[in-house]
């Protein structure tokens, strides 16, 4: 999908926030159908939403950089629930404009769930993309304890979830930024690995997608999967071809398709 030629072709940047120091940004179309917000896992940040955002002739796109990152590195604390608070904010400004849609990747989708249930009318769904329940099914895992160090820990998340050769591709001002970025994905590691996040996910009342790809621990997310239609049957799963853990940078085609598809559905059985 492509939009017209009058249209922004990318998220452009927003000087004003409902939350002071959280840097914003956007893309709208005429006509929308609904709004897309779009919240990042760890070291990422919102403009790697920018190949989904700039594919849609439907939706308007808004992502941000969640604080500790990027540009919004000024803000704290850095806890699961004030990143709660920020997507909750982000949809009550959108709440005039129409339908919301929060699309969550990695720690991402686990802030958007947590939203849904702590306030069901801020988006009429929600699709969360390979990202982390462990109270719902632990992942086996052979990962060395965390570091008081953040700038190590960014480095070694980088070179796993990327590769080490990407990282020594890295110029060293850019290895810097995503340095700079370990306190934050330090928080988010820590809480993942507290053992005390849990949401009932009984209590989602909004309908929801669970998306994941076809890769190498593609069975881990099929039993999640199994265990996410039995805890509460709004939610679906479905499993993507050929994508990986980045989907919505190497897939964002097919990515934007599925949430076309889900919405449309959704809609239809309302």
């Amino acid at each position: 999908m492509s939009s017209g030629p009058h249209h922004p072709r990318g998220l452009h940047a927003v000087t004003e926030s409902p939350v002071p120091g959280l840097a914003l940004a956007e893309r709208r179309i005429d006509d929308a159908i609904a709004t897309v917000i779009c919240v990042h896992g760890g070291l990422d940040r919102g403009g790697s939403f920018a190949r989904l955002a700039r594919r849609s002739d439907s939706f308007n796109f808004v992502a941000y950089d969640r604080r500790g990152y990027q540009g919004s590195r000024s803000l704290g604390p850095l806890t699961l629930q004030d990143h709660v608070d920020d997507l909750l904010a982000l949809a009550e400004r959108e709440v005039a404009r129409g339908p919301v849609i929060f699309f969550g990747h990695s720690f991402g989708g686990l802030i958007a769930l947590c939203a849904a249930i702590a306030s069901p009318s801020s988006a009429q769904l929600v699709i969360a993309y390979e990202s982390p329940l462990p109270w719902v099914l632990e992942r086996e895992s052979s990962r060395p304890l965390l570091t008081s160090d953040p700038e190590h820990e960014a480095e070694v998340f980088f070179r796993r979830m990327v590769s080490n050769s990407a990282w020594e591709r890295l110029s060293e001002r850019e290895k810097e930024s995503r340095r700079l970025d370990g306190p934050a994905l330090l928080s988010d590691l820590t809480t993942l690995r507290s053992g005390t996040v849990a949401c009932d996910l009984a209590d989602l009342k909004t309908p929801t997608l669970y998306l994941h790809g076809d890769g190498v621990i593609a069975a881990y997310y099929r039993e999640l999967g199994d265990r996410l239609r039995s805890a509460n049957p709004l939610i679906q799963v479905r499993e993507l071809a050929h994508a990986n853990h980045g989907a919505h940078l190497s897939s964002p085609d097919q990515l934007l398709a599925v949430i076309d598809e889900t919405w449309e559905s959704t809609c239809e059985s309302v």
